[in-house]
């Protein structure tokens, strides 16, 4: 693996366990943009922190890696709504962040950036010729 792979593998295991722990830190903005038609915006919040903990920590082992990429990936697919829900609610104060329109569109335009990143990390097996 190259240098620039690992340092871009750290940035996403260390980013992803950090914004898990942001959601037991500081749920009220995250719960803010849940849409309004999903129940349990402070359980939902908590499963998604939870679950970004455990997906980036599953980042750093080869073993699981691939796994944990297929499982970010599609929890930022599951998190599109939110992404489109900031955008209609925009301009809004989420905590210390004040999200303008154009923010709010780079979010969402990011996702599926973050989606090719994580998904340039894939393991294909090494077949040796013997």
């Amino acid at each position: 693996m190259s240098n620039l792979k690992k340092i871009s593998l750290v940035i996403l295991i260390i980013a992803y366990i950090a914004a898990g722990i942001n959601h037991f830190i500081h749920p009220d903005g995250y719960i803010k943009i849940i849409p309004d038609y999903l129940p349990y915006h402070h359980a939902l919040n908590y499963i998604a922190g939870a679950c970004e903990i455990i997906f980036g920590v599953m980042l750093i082992f080869p073993a699981s890696r691939n796994a944990g990429i297929v499982l970010l990936i599609l929890m930022l697919a599951a998190f599109l709504p939110v992404h489109i829900t900031m955008l209609q609610q925009a301009p809004l104060q989420l905590g210390n962040l004040y999200v303008t329109p154009l923010i709010a569109w780079i979010r969402l335009v990011f996702q599926p950036v973050l989606m090719l990143w994580l998904a340039w990390h894939w393991q294909t097996k090494r077949v040796s010729h013997a």
